[in-house]
């Protein structure tokens, strides 16, 4: 009979490997305690243990929404997402809807409200939730490891062996069930990595390209560098999907909720469209004004109509000259045209630095839309953002992290 002595420190712990201290044996392993990471744990409850590199859960969550984060919108569907399969998300989002992560958040007595478009957000902190989903964990028996740092993952033919290192010292857990929820590569400087693709892959399962999503445009020769802080409602295009939100001018480029919108549609090399006027006429705007204000410079004249110093840069772009009395029809009608397609070519995008999501990821096909399972590979299961599925902005990326996690944690309980 083995000498348990080795054992001794874990001797309250049933699932300690008798003559190995420095294996722990678990239900489920769960690499990420991000926001899906922590709703799957809330499910699949006991003998369940969360790793993460940081030094606190929800980081990201944390940072979200200015602090207070966007946790879902109340218009969530599967329209409001991209992925390769736009199919793949119904049923995680129908199972777990935007009304059940509201009735959780209310049940913690976490005041909320909505900001605009169906977007929810705490009245007080981003730590509400983070907090909220400690809470659940605790209760479903989850155990938190932070700070640690995963070495190797790989299966020894019975269960998932993942290899740790946490404050200098290396231990090996082993578990029947393994979840992916490291998140993709956007904002590297928390932490982010592709961890969970190279995981995915070394299992056989398809990575689909993946690049910056909800991002910034950036420009090369920094030519809106002059109009930096100016902002204004537009309509922006890109792909033929068109968002109405504001749009912010940066030193570097394009931001602001339209713009992030349409990056996630657009490809390098293309141009996108924006409707600088999208509540008026301008070609009505700038004829009428021709009776009542003609001897006016036309340049003027636009300041009416757009922010002044987006006004004088375009007069300048496009040498616009000449009173307003001096221009035919035609060309108020060519002007009101420009105006309202403006079309720009982005050099490229500020890159996962400033990125709220990663698009592409661990493809679809190799899941199980219902279990988040993947087919070739019984107990592993991807969730979250390391999945093909991407949200607009607005909650959605929340929601889903919500609902796959759901799904995934409800699949591995029922299991047990």
């Amino acid at each position: 009979m083995p000498d348990p002595a080795p054992c001794r420190r874990f001797a309250l712990d049933p699932t300690c490997d008798i003559g190995h201290p420095d294996i722990m044996q678990f239900e489920t392993i769960i690499l990420g305690a991000g926001a899906a990471g922590m709703m799957c744990a809330t499910r699949t409850g006991g003998r369940t243990v969360v790793l993460d590199h940081a030094k606190a859960p929800g980081e990201k969550i944390r940072i979200s929404g200015g602090g207070r984060c966007n946790f879902t919108n109340m218009y969530a569907g599967p329209e409001n997402f991209l992925s390769e399969n736009p199919h793949f998300c119904k049923s995680a989002l129908s199972r777990y809807t935007q009304w059940d992560f509201i009735d959780l958040v209310s049940r913690h007595s976490i005041a909320y409200h909505e900001k605009t478009l169906g977007q929810l957000f705490c009245d007080n902190s981003a730590k509400d939730i983070i907090s909220m989903l400690r809470s659940e964990m605790q209760k479903a028996g989850a155990e938190l490891r932070l700070e640690t740092s995963i070495q190797k993952v790989s299966h020894d033919g019975a269960r998932f062996v993942v290899e740790t290192e946490q404050y200098g010292k290396h231990q090996t857990l082993k578990s029947q069930n393994l979840v992916l929820a490291t998140g993709g590569k956007s904002i590297p400087k928390m932490g982010a990595t592709g961890l969970s693709y190279d995981i995915a892959r070394n299992f056989g399962l398809n990575i689909l390209p993946t690049r910056a999503g909800l991002v910034p445009f950036t420009f090369r020769d920094e030519r809106f560098k002059p109009l930096a802080g100016t902002a204004l409602p537009v309509h922006a295009t890109a792909n033929g999907t068109r968002f109405e939100e504001a749009m912010l001018f940066t030193h570097r480029g394009l931001s602001g909720p339209s713009i992030l919108q349409i990056s996630s549609y657009w490809n390098e090399g293309q141009p996108i469209q924006i409707n600088l006027l999208p509540d008026a006429d301008p070609f009505t705007a700038l004829r009428d004004k021709r009776k009542t204000e003609g001897r006016r410079n036309t340049a003027t004249v636009l300041r009416q109509l757009l922010p002044g110093r987006l006004a004088d840069f375009l007069a300048d772009e496009w040498a616009l000259t000449g009173n307003l009395a001096d221009q035919s029809d035609k060309a108020l009608q060519q002007l009101a045209d420009r105006l309202t397609h403006w079309e720009l070519t982005p050099s490229g995008t500020e890159g996962y630095r400033t990125a709220e999501v990663t698009l592409g990821g661990i493809d679809t096909d190799a899941l199980s839309s219902k279990t988040m399972e993947a087919k070739s590979v019984p107990g592993l299961y991807a969730i979250g953002e390391a999945v093909d599925v991407t949200g607009w902005l607005g909650g959605f990326n929340f929601q889903w992290a919500w609902s796959s996690g759901w799904a995934a944690g409800t699949a591995i309980s029922q299991k047990s």
